[in-house]
């Protein structure tokens, strides 16, 4: 409950920051730039992270993370009453602030989720339900914060996003869980502890190829998101509610895209789930980008949506479930890093790309690889399935193994 709360705040400024940014601006570019600016040091701080969220107790990291975030809001919303005229660099420095928080508080979060919960069977469907709550504040925040920013002006979300981290402080402190084992510190070496990780990722193709999908996806189609205020302004000739209404819909595909995953069944085959639905976050990225009715635009844009969730429940459920807790922080750290770290360099390249070739005919085109990348990694899913088929038939039968390839 605190977390949603929270969250809410989050997708209100998330939504304040790239109106003001593009209001002030008119340039594609800087929503790219703004994007870079958060996400870039989450990913370069996210390695570190991840050593932290396994070398110490991680509620107590996320207690801390959260309560410097409570602070950077602070200097936000003061820095936006006070230095208006300042207001574009101000965003961008305390966004990279955040960025930095997030390094920490990220990996720490995701893999507390683990320990939250008792049965393994039950973590891809509490993760989806997590999913559900984040989404329905992408529904609920940006259509909320349109309708503040025309009624009080911005500075009131950002105001009510500092507030916001209050519940979710309270909650965590309410919270008692079972003790974290920790490595010992004669056992500690961050040089020997990333080469563990990373050998383990290169030695488990489930791991390997699911980071590889999302830095994909991150790089070439995740960062669509970035030109949801040139559709509103440019395309649809409207106002901040009309960015609202955009992100609100985005939110709302999403939040069923999670609830669907929510309902499937334990021991479901979630590689094939996320295959055919990022089939499904294509189709409906070229849809939005081929119609200039506002209405079915947002139709097609929810449904993608809805494939989109996928990439981001199901990577993360895999890890999850897979990953031993000794290493979870670490390769999540890796995990945050490659969907961090490539998306904001996605987001610089459509926000120049863009400019050159449009809004629309660069979201078509991200339509189009989504659509090839979940192809390829789809077939690359089939031929470990035949392989893992080949090895047990083996195992099974070896006196057959002569002449199998």
């Amino acid at each position: 409950m605190g977390q949603s709360v929270s969250l809410l705040g989050t997708w209100m400024q998330k939504t304040a920051v790239s109106w003001v940014i593009y209001s002030l601006t008119q340039s594609k570019f800087m929503l790219g730039v703004t994007v870079f600016a958060t996400l870039f040091p989450t990913a370069i701080m996210s390695l570190y992270g991840g050593v932290i969220a396994d070398r110490h107790n991680r509620h107590s990291v996320l207690l801390i993370t959260q309560i410097v975030s409570l602070l950077q809001a602070i200097l936000l919303t003061i820095s936006i009453v006070f230095f208006k005229d300042h207001a574009v660099w101000t965003i961008i420095v305390l966004s990279a602030v955040l960025g930095i928080i997030n390094g920490f508080d990220v990996p720490a979060r995701q893999s507390l989720v683990r320990e939250m919960v008792d049965n393994k069977d039950d973590l891809p469907n509490a993760l989806a339900l997590n999913s559900s709550m984040v989404n329905l504040s992408k529904l609920i925040g940006p259509a909320l914060a349109g309708f503040i920013l025309e009624s009080f002006g911005d500075e009131v979300c950002f105001g009510m996003n500092a507030m916001s981290f209050i519940p979710v402080i309270i909650s965590l402190l309410l919270m008692r869980l079972p003790k974290q084992e920790l490595k010992p510190k004669a056992d500690r070496n961050i040089k020997n502890e990333f080469k563990d990780a990373f050998n383990y990722i290169i030695s488990t193709p489930e791991i390997h190829s699911v980071l590889i999908f999302v830095g994909l996806m991150s790089l070439f189609v995740l960062s669509f998101t970035t030109l949801t205020p040139a559709f509103a302004k440019d395309v649809f000739n409207g106002s901040a509610s009309t960015l609202g209404v955009i992100d609100g819909i985005i939110g709302f595909g999403a939040f069923i895209g999670a609830i669907f995953l929510a309902s499937l069944k334990p021991g479901a085959n979630l590689v094939k789930v996320l295959a055919i639905n990022s089939l499904i976050f294509g189709v409906g990225l070229i849809l939005f980008s081929e119609t200039s009715n506002y209405y079915l635009a947002l139709f097609f844009v929810g449904i993608a949506a809805f494939g989109m969730m996928s990439v981001r429940t199901i990577t993360n459920t895999i890890i999850q479930v897979n990953v031993p807790n000794h290493f979870r922080g670490r390769v999540i750290s890796i995990y945050v890093m490659t969907l961090t770290g490539l998306l904001p360099i996605g987001s610089l390249a459509i926000g120049s790309i863009s400019h050159f070739i449009g809004v629309q005919a660069t979201v078509l085109i991200q339509g189009v690889l989504a659509i090839v990348i979940a192809l390829f990694y789809g077939k690359y899913l089939k031929k470990q399935k035949l392989k893992k088929e080949a090895v047990n038939l083996l195992k099974q039968r070896p006196e057959q193994g002569l002449g199998v390839k």
